[in-house]
């Protein structure tokens, strides 16, 4: 939870340690999306619901809750075609995958 606040920028309260998590401040986040499956519950929308529903569901010492992947983005790209770009890739290489 405490990662995909400081990510998204955003504030979360971790319902399994109860702090609360506020990157609200934190500069650098151009945009926060979480995209979803068609077939997936609203909940899964809602980023804190999401990452504490996650959380719940591993129980192992040694999970792993996330994979963090990073996308080099050419400047010359204007922001909404590298969006858009950004956007595509992840809908075909792991939306459709469920």
């Amino acid at each position: 939870v405490a990662s995909a606040a400081y990510r998204s920028g955003s504030l979360m309260l971790d319902e399994r340690t109860g702090l609360t998590h506020d990157y609200t401040r934190k500069s650098g986040v151009a945009e926060a999306v979480i995209l979803t499956p068609a077939t997936a519950p609203a909940w899964c929308t809602n980023r804190a619901e999401l990452w504490n529903a996650v959380e719940k569901a591993e129980c192992r010492k040694n999970s792993q809750l996330a994979r963090e992947i990073e996308l080099a983005i050419p400047r010359e790209l204007p922001q909404d075609a590298a969006r858009e770009t950004v956007l595509a890739f992840v809908r075909e290489n792991f939306v459709s995958q469920g």
